[in-house]
C-alpha cells in the first residue's frame, strides 16, 4: 500500500508540473503558441527617393500614391499591361461572395467584380478616391459597391465577413503592414482568401520603380510571418504576380 500510495503521489505531482508548464506557456506565448513579441516589426532605416525610410523584413515601404494621380489608375494602356479581365476570371468569384478591394482607388477593379458577387467593399484611406469611385458607380448604376474609409492601420472590414480580399499594387505602400495584415486575417470568413497582386520584383523588364514591385519570395515571407498560409501563385499576367493566401 505504501508503494502504491507513493507512486500515486508522484504521478499527481508530475501531472501538476505538466499543467503548470502549460499554463506558463499560455501566459508567455498565447493560446496558439505564438508570442506577440515574435511578430516582425517595422524599423527605421535609410530613406530612398521613393520610400518612407521605414522597413519591414528588409523591404523599404514605398510612398502612397495620392489621389492627385488618380488618372493613372484609369489609363487606357492598363488593360494591355495588366489584363484585368484575366485577373478577375482567375479569382473564381461566386455570386454569394463578399469581396473587399483594399486600396480600391477609383474602383477600377471593384466595378469589374461587382456583376459577379453579392457585394464589393471598396476600401481606401483617401476620401477623395472614394468620392471618385462612388461618382463612377452612380454613372454606371452599380449599387453593390460600398465605400469604406479605412486608416493606415485598419481597413475597417467586418470580422469574419469577407470571402475574398483583393489588393492590387497597394500592399507595398502599407505603413503598418503588421496591423493591416492582422486585421485582414481577422476579416476573412472560414474559407476566405487573399489575392495579392504586385508587379514582379524579380523581373527587371517590368518598367515600374523598384520599391513599387515585390518578389514572390518577399511577399510570401511577410504574409506567412503574420499567420497566412500560401495557397498558390499564378504567373500568367503580363507584369504581375497573383499570389493567393488563406487562413
Amino acid at each position: 500500500m505504501t508503494g502504491a500510495f507513493t507512486l500515486a503521489i508522484m504521478k499527481n505531482l508530475r501531472l501538476r508540473f505538466s499543467l503548470l508548464c502549460l499554463l506558463m506557456a499560455l501566459i508567455a506565448f498565447g493560446p496558439l503558441g505564438f508570442s506577440a513579441d515574435a511578430l516582425p516589426t517595422v524599423t527605421d532605416g535609410p530613406k530612398s527617393r521613393d520610400g518612407i525610410g521605414k522597413y519591414f523584413m528588409g523591404r523599404e515601404i514605398a510612398h502612397v500614391m495620392g489621389h492627385q494621380a488618380a488618372a493613372w489608375l484609369e489609363r487606357p494602356e492598363r488593360d494591355k499591361e495588366e489584363e484585368p479581365t484575366k485577373l478577375i476570371q482567375t479569382l473564381e468569384l461566386k455570386p454569394t461572395d463578399v469581396v473587399a478591394d483594399i486600396g480600391c482607388g477609383t474602383g477600377f477593379h471593384c466595378f469589374r467584380m461587382a456583376p459577379s458577387v453579392k457585394s464589393v467593399l471598396g476600401v481606401d484611406i483617401q476620401q477623395e478616391m472614394l468620392d471618385l469611385m462612388m461618382g463612377k458607380a452612380k454613372q454606371l448604376n452599380i449599387i453593390n459597391v460600398k465605400p469604406i474609409l479605412g486608416t493606415i492601420s485598419d481597413p475597417k472590414l467586418p470580422a469574419g465577413g469577407v470571402d475574398l480580399v483583393l489588393m492590387v499594387d497597394v500592399y507595398h505602400e502599407f505603413d503598418h503592414p503588421v496591423e493591416m495584415l492582422s486585421a485582414i486575417l481577422a476579416s476573412l470568413s472560414p474559407t476566405g482568401r487573399v489575392a495579392l497582386v504586385e508587379f514582379r520584383g524579380e523581373d527587371p523588364n517590368v518598367p515600374i520603380k523598384p520599391l513599387h514591385k515585390m518578389t514572390e519570395y518577399q511577399a510570401r515571407r511577410e504574409f506567412e510571418s503574420i499567420g497566412f498560409k500560401w495557397d498558390r501563385t499564378v504567373s500568367t499576367l503580363p507584369w504581375q504576380h497573383l499570389i493567393f493566401f488563406k487562413r
